[in-house]
């Protein structure tokens, strides 16, 4: 009974707040010093790996050095924009249609290699395949999608914890790539931008209470994403790297974008009558963190040790590679 007639009062309460907003104002500047406001942070890092990724692309076409090798592209095969670009041309059409460097020249630079992280121990591609990009196209979509969505959760949440996410989604993606595709490089931030993706949707289900349009943010979200892993289905495409930094990205927003829930956040704005805001997290908030590190953990000493060990994870998962590329009749997904 009592504890009814406390969440009557409560209810009570809160209606006279909404229809009273002024009054829950002017009782807020009553407690100017415990009332918690929500800090906007002066995004700078998301900028700063833009930055990065063009300067890295930069590199990497100043050392393909197109027109130095025209010799060898074979007959009728030119360097696209030689005559104004210089040594900065694209490699031709029929070889990267993304407008960009060589395949040798990516793999040179660092771009992601079973055999050379496996065999020749070189894991540090493992980190810095997220910073090369196969091409102008390949470069634009993944700076466009960074800038979208990173400045939206570096002005929430600050630079460290997004930061943290995108690099560590990076390397999680590079981990099942790896364990899955052998024959093929595999280069691009996409993958860590599915790991943003990812913490944003860990992050609409730990904050719950304190979102309005529930229902609509979920569904708009889960479209971005579905659309996005469905066309990573199509060839030539990493589908696996997005997977693994959208599942990194996923543990991790539990972990480093948990919000206090809404009556405590707003404990100084609400009437009166509503006396209890109960702690700053919520029991919920604390299970799934919980859950979300140790899974984190594990999934990364496994995925480490698996593929370190040269372990092929299509052996143990004979439809997995479906997930990365379907054939169908307008295509296939040969090596």
């Amino acid at each position: 009974m009592t504890g009814s007639r406390h969440d009557a009062d409560q209810k009570a309460g809160m209606r006279k707040w909404e229809e009273n907003p002024l009054a829950a104002h002017a009782q807020a500047q009553q407690h100017p010093e415990g009332r918690e406001t929500e800090r906007e942070w002066v995004p700078w890092i998301v900028p700063v790996f833009v930055a990065a990724n063009i300067a890295m692309f930069a590199v990497a076409m100043y050392a393909n050095n197109c027109p130095a090798h025209a010799h060898a592209l074979g007959a009728g095969k030119k360097c696209v924009g030689a005559g104004f670009l210089g040594r900065f041309a694209f490699q031709p059409l029929n070889q990267n249609p993304l407008l960009g460097p060589s395949s040798a020249t990516l793999e040179k630079l660092g771009a992601l290699v079973w055999d050379k992280v496996v065999h020749e121990r070189e894991g540090w591609r493992l980190f810095t395949c997220i910073w090369l990009h196969a091409g102008v196209v390949h470069l634009l979509a993944n700076m466009l999608s960074l800038v979208l969505v990173g400045l939206r959760l570096e002005q929430q949440f600050g630079f460290v914890r997004v930061g943290v996410i995108y690099l560590a989604s990076g390397v999680g993606g590079s981990v099942l790539s790896s364990l899955f595709i052998r024959d093929n490089i595999s280069v691009g931030a996409s993958g860590a931008l599915f790991g943003l993706l990812g913490a944003m949707l860990s992050e609409l289900f730990t904050n719950w209470t304190i979102y309005t349009n529930k229902a609509a943010a979920l569904v708009t979200l889960l479209l971005v994403i579905v659309i996005n892993l469905a066309i990573g289905m199509l060839p030539h495409v990493d589908n696996f790297a997005h997977i693994g930094d959208f599942l990194t990205g996923f543990l991790l927003g539990f972990v480093l974008l948990m919000r206090p829930h809404y009556a405590w956040s707003q404990r100084y704005v609400l009437p009166s009558s509503v006396k209890d805001a109960g702690r700053k997290y919520l029991t919920y908030q604390w299970v799934l963190l919980a859950v979300a590190s140790v899974l984190a953990v594990i999934g990364l000493v496994v995925g480490m040790t698996m593929l370190f060990r040269g372990v092929n994870g299509n052996e143990h998962c004979q439809w997995c590679h479906y997930l990365s590329c379907v054939p169908t009749a307008k295509w296939s997904c040969g090596k």
